[in-house]
């Protein structure tokens, strides 16, 4: 262990310019990453000798070295400390936990083109909307727009094979594009309707598309004038539920609010004057930091962390800090494009704010009485199990096959908090004879509990198994091998009845039977993690069942690529004719050698 720190004589050497400082805990683990105009005055605030937050006195405790970077301005100095908490995740820092990118509505090229949701890089030719808040906003404008003008949103490789109307076009969802039942002149009016809407213009389109009723009904074409009214129907009804259109521009309105539980951020996109949707996240606050701190951190990782990220000219927040400035000249520097952060509003934007201020609010209070209720039953599971502290992180494992096939195991975590997702883990079982449950849990506790003999990953207090004695006294005999330090087993099984609330529940051993009433909130707790457990299991097992169903028998076979396979199996007309076909026919295939052919007949005959 090395010498204490000695924060008088850091000071000492510490310069008054602008940067970015790094504390550190003694065994070199990355703490707390911050940016100051003058590092020696921001630093010595911390070592002070009255007047420090709990939390803060936490980690300051905690410092052993403290390193620091010069920069030649605050923005670069902002800059650096973004890429620094992005890149380290420091435990002390406010967090955003969301790097996924905003979704999009795709419009793809070509005579019919097709509407459809799309993440990530920008490659497929065509046009983009939005971005959208979140998958579900984006599905409600494809809902609608499918309703309204039929333009299909079936993905291509099935547009192509289609021989027959779908589904869709039974339902008048669509007009049956894939078989020639709609010409392509009406086809890109629908297009160009619902590109109007999308684009925001939805005013526009209404009188447009009352023009063409009126037109329709002075033809006396009565059928298509209904159509046109029932568009028009659809657009007037999202105008009203639309209660805070009649604004104008690209915005992003949010709203920041913490109290001594945590703090929520509601963010609403605005795009051409069109609300698309919001969004709450619940930034990781590590110590006490005002409701200024977290607009800022939110701001700066949300748009300086990801520069892919889609920036309006405009932000609209509840609450102002000094950082601002510098953010507004980062961004500027960073994403070419002229920013204004505004608080003070009045009319529509007005009303933003103040719904996203509602909406933030409302989410943090939930949220946290979400977590006094898993409290709750955390306490009642301790005092259940007779446990003289409450457990602070449960593990579940469950197993999912279909019988036999595609095996794989789940494990899911709980904390008092809830679910601690980023834990979560599957294991792909393999070598174990098909269906056999108590091989498969074996190799998964033993994939699991290993790495803790070596050091690594967290013990969990309580290890609940899915299952009845033999599971358990299985997890008993798989802890005693791998010498896992004495934890707390507990098995749940079924009733009789298999109803919720009927479960049997053995502690550590089979001689240790009992069970809850079913209004306990422990019992509660236990269900809730199973469930997850089963329900985290059986995606697993469906992705994985669903990649070998997907996997084509000569994918494994060398010197044939994507190329060869299709052309072998548009020779033989598919994989079930190249199946039947014998060693000769497959060599008289364009490009295929007699040693290909035998390796290619071989894998297609090896069950």
């Amino acid at each position: 262990m090395g010498a204490p720190f000695d924060p008088a004589a850091f000071l000492a050497t510490c310069s008054g310019r602008p940067g970015v400082y790094r504390m550190l805990d003694e065994g070199g683990k990355l703490l707390y990453v911050g940016k100051a105009k003058n590092l020696k005055k921001r630093l010595s605030s911390y070592f002070r000798k009255t007047g420090l937050a709990p939390k803060t006195a936490a980690l300051v405790g905690r410092i052993a070295q403290i390193e620091t970077t010069i920069t030649a301005n605050e923005t670069e100095a902002l800059l650096l400390e973004q890429t620094l908490i992005k890149e380290w995740r420091p435990p002390y820092n406010i967090l955003l936990r969301d790097d996924k990118s905003y979704p999009y509505v795709f419009l793809s090229d070509g005579e019919f083109p097709r509407l459809g949701i799309h993440r990530g890089a920008k490659k497929a030719r065509g046009r983009y909307f939005g971005p959208y808040p979140s998958a579900g906003a984006i599905r409600e404008s494809l809902a609608l727009l499918q309703k309204a003008f039929l333009v299909r949103q079936c993905e291509d490789s099935y547009f192509r094979n289609r021989t027959r109307p779908c589904l869709q076009y039974q339902i008048k969802r669509c007009k049956g594009p894939c078989v020639g039942l709609v010409s392509p002149e009406e086809y890109a009016a629908d297009v160009r309707h619902s590109v109007m809407f999308l684009e925001g213009r939805s005013n526009a389109l209404a009188e447009e598309l009352s023009t063409l009723m009126q037109e329709a009904a002075m033809r006396l074409d009565f059928e298509r004038a209904a159509v046109l009214r029932d568009q028009i129907a659809v657009l007037r009804r999202v105008q009203d539920q639309q209660s805070m259109e009649g604004g104008s521009g690209d915005v992003d309105v949010i709203a920041a609010v913490t109290n001594p539980g945590g703090a929520c951020v509601h963010l609403i996109s605005v795009r051409g004057g069109r609300v698309l949707g919001s969004k709450n996240f619940f930034p990781q606050v590590g110590i006490e930091e005002g409701v200024g701190e977290v607009m800022a951190a939110f701001i700066a990782q949300y748009y300086l962390g990801n520069p892919e990220r889609d920036l309006p000219r405009e932000l609209i927040v509840n609450v102002v800090h000094e950082d601002f400035a510098a953010l507004i000249e980062a961004l500027q520097e960073l994403r070419d494009v002229e920013l204004t952060i505004s608080h003070r509003v009045r009319g529509t934007r007005a009303r933003w704010q103040k719904l996203a201020i509602t909406n933030a609010e409302q989410a943090l209070a939930a949220r946290l009485a979400n977590r006094q209720h898993l409290a709750v039953r955390f306490e009642a599971l301790a005092e259940a199990l007779n446990l003289d502290e409450v457990p602070q992180r449960l593990e579940c494992f469950d197993i999912s096959h279909s019988s036999g096939e595609a095996t794989v195991a789940s494990c899911v975590v709980f904390g008092p908090e809830g679910p601690l997702k980023s834990d979560y883990r599957r294991y792909n079982i393999e070598g174990v004879t098909a269906g056999d449950d108590y091989a498969a849990m074996r190799q998964a506790l033993t994939r699991r509990f290993s790495k803790v003999r070596e050091g690594e990953g967290k013990l969990p207090d309580i290890l609940l198994v899915d299952g009845g004695k033999g599971q358990l006294a299985m997890a008993r005999e798989v802890m005693q091998e791998l010498a896992v330090p004495e934890l707390i087993l507990l098995g749940v099984a079924k009733g009789v009845t298999r109803k919720p609330g009927l479960e049997t529940l053995f502690l550590n051993d089979a001689a240790h039977e009992f069970t809850l009433p079913g209004t306990s909130p422990a019992l509660h707790l236990i269900q809730q993690i199973r469930d997850e457990a089963h329900r985290f299991a059986i995606t697993g097992h469906r992705a994985r069942r669903g990649k070998a169903r997907r996997t084509s028998t000569l994918e494994g076979v060398p010197g044939v690529g994507p190329k060869r396979r299709r052309e072998l199996l548009n020779h033989f007309g598919g994989l079930q004719e190249l199946s039947r076909a014998s060693l000769e026919e497959i060599a008289k295939a364009p490009g295929i050698s007699k040693k290909l052919a035998e390796s290619i007949y071989a894998a297609l005959h090896s069950e």
